[in-house]
């Protein structure tokens, strides 16, 4: 028996076998297996993914970026200080009980703890009520101009609706039911955490009527079932599609692209031409990183050009860019990122290691072993901060391990950590207003928790900008201030290929992977 064949008849031994025969399925295999369930206490992808399955939103964005309804339409008054939200007919969660304004404000409420636009708005929230069963009343103390649009945002933590008895749950804890009233429901007797989850159409769920644009329009769902089975060994994952095991591969790496672009029953494509951005984030709770001067040396020792590369291998794939919000995006600006573009600095960083008195503190890298984008950052970067003269202690893990630990406290020595590398869908972090790393606001912050009022007063002022000069201006300044404390390392922008089967057709070309619309022939 040759290799291929035996590794697609292990991956047959390993998919579920619970789809009626009559059933139309889609299986997927997806960038990272799914262990986190609640999509508001984690920015996770595969966590994201899973909630637009289950759940929906108020508003959502086209692919103009335009803020569409979705669950509601909205009106706002003439002194921008009342938002009056008005649910449409036929809303009804998975258990059978119609979607209430109540729901929709206890959700809110639960996304506003967590988001980091959500912190902001609710900042200057006077009061969020259900005024009747379909109405929500948003009243601010002071006008908020990004309001609808921070609510229809994509990502990196949509603010889904769910029934108020779960939202009730605390924002520090991680929710026990998973009932949303999105296109699919979530099958939990069948869900096999590490190895497959499985979702249901739901056929009670009623879909606007408008074009599917992105997150936003009518969400029709096709087929009867979705299965995301995870396969960590990326030549197994693409055995199975050329032969029709599976049906689809969200990411596929690079350097085995030839075998797929031979099949002729695979198509093979890119999601969104700005792609992702890759990036380190260090804690800025613990030593060695609670020392700005020793956070600087850690920029100056790495370099994008080295991570890339060995990323991705095909410098048709990715780009340097030293810009925080992204390159090719309004706000791109790459001020102070000189080193990170130009190859990294060692020497540098080593002087500025001395000068800092750094003691020899290990640094506890996180290392994630089964996500495809991001198993060559640590291995790089290691390499680089342990020439810069950093103790590295790498710990390998899988993603959804690393995902739990991130969000621990704990010294690094305890069970926390020191770095980590993640990546971001660039149109997650085109504003200060969205993307979740820019907040300075400590343990209420991302993972990482830098305590920084400056940061926070920077998108201040880059909300009460009048005009898109001002705008541009405390978005230049935020950049500098982002790379001269180090909030994080911008690793440059990477395209990330992703492989369907041919018969898999429709499916909406946003950067998050959707499954209604697609129709499996």
């Amino acid at each position: 028996m040759s290799a291929a064949v035996a590794a697609v008849t292990a991956v047959a031994l390993t998919l579920p076998m619970t789809a009626k025969s009559d059933d139309t399925t889609i299986t997927a295999v997806m960038h990272s297996s799914l262990r986190v369930l609640d999509p508001i206490i984690t920015t996770a992808h595969i966590t994201r993914n899973h909630g637009y399955m289950i759940y929906d939103v108020l508003l959502a964005s086209d692919e103009d970026f335009n803020p569409q309804p979705q669950m509601a339409d909205w009106e706002i008054s003439d002194d921008s200080l009342t938002y009056t939200l008005t649910l449409r007919e036929g809303l009804m969660f998975h258990d059978g009980e119609v979607v209430t304004a109540e729901d929709a404000v206890a959700s809110l409420e639960r996304w506003g703890e967590r988001d980091s636009g959500g912190q902001l708005i609710f900042d200057v929230t006077e009061s969020l009520e259900a005024t009747d069963e379909h109405t929500i009343t948003w009243t601010l103390s002071e006008p908020y101009p990004p309001l609808i649009d921070t609510l229809a945002k994509q990502s990196a933590v949509p603010a889904f609706i769910m029934p108020a008895r779960i939202a009730d749950t605390s924002a520090d804890s991680s929710i026990s039911e998973h009932i949303g009233s999105g296109p699919f429901r979530f099958l939990e007797d069948e869900y096999e955490p590490g190895v497959s989850v499985t979702y249901e159409r739901f056929d009670d769920y009623v879909p606007r009527e408008e074009e599917p644009s992105w997150m936003a329009g009518g969400k029709v769902v096709n087929v009867d079932r979705v299965v995301w089975t995870t396969m960590p060994d990326a030549q197994t994952a693409i055995n199975a599609l050329t032969t029709g095991e599976i049906d689809y591969i969200e990411q596929v790496q690079v350097d085995l692209l030839p075998i797929l672009e031979s099949s002729p029953d695979v198509v093979v494509e890119n999601r969104d031409p700005l792609g992702y951005q890759t990036m380190g984030r260090l804690n800025f709770q613990h030593p060695p990183f609670d020392n700005k001067q020793i956070r600087q040396a850690a920029l100056l020792a790495l370099s994008q050009e080295d991570v890339l590369a060995t990323m991705m291998g095909d410098s048709e794939y990715y780009e340097i860019c030293g810009a925080i919000f992204g390159c090719g995006t309004p706000l791109a600006d790459e001020s102070g990122s000189e080193s990170l573009t130009s190859g990294g600095d060692p020497q540098a960083a080593q002087q500025l290691l001395e000068e800092a008195g750094y003691d020899g503190t290990p640094v506890v890298l996180m290392q994630p072993t089964d996500v495809t984008s991001l198993s060559a950052q640590p291995v790089v970067a290691a390499q680089a901060l342990r020439q810069a003269g950093f103790e590295v202690d790498m710990q390998p893990m899988d993603w959804q391990t690393l995902v739990n630990r991130r969000a621990s406290m704990s010294a690094p020595d305890e069970g926390g950590w020191n770095i980590f590398f993640t990546n971001w869908m660039v149109p997650e972090i085109t504003s200060p207003l969205i993307n979740v790393m820019l907040n300075g606001r400590g343990e209420d912050g991302w993972f990482g928790w830098p305590e920084d009022e400056e940061l926070e007063a920077l998108r201040r002022e880059f909300i009460a900008a009048e005009s898109d000069e001002e705008r541009q201006e405390a978005a230049r300044k935020l950049q500098v201030h982002t790379l001269d404390e180090v909030i994080y390392i911008p690793l440059g922008q990477y395209i990330m290929p992703q492989a369907r089967r041919d018969n898999i057709t429709d499916m909406i070309p946003s950067p998050v992977p959707v499954f209604w619309n697609i129709d499996k022939q």
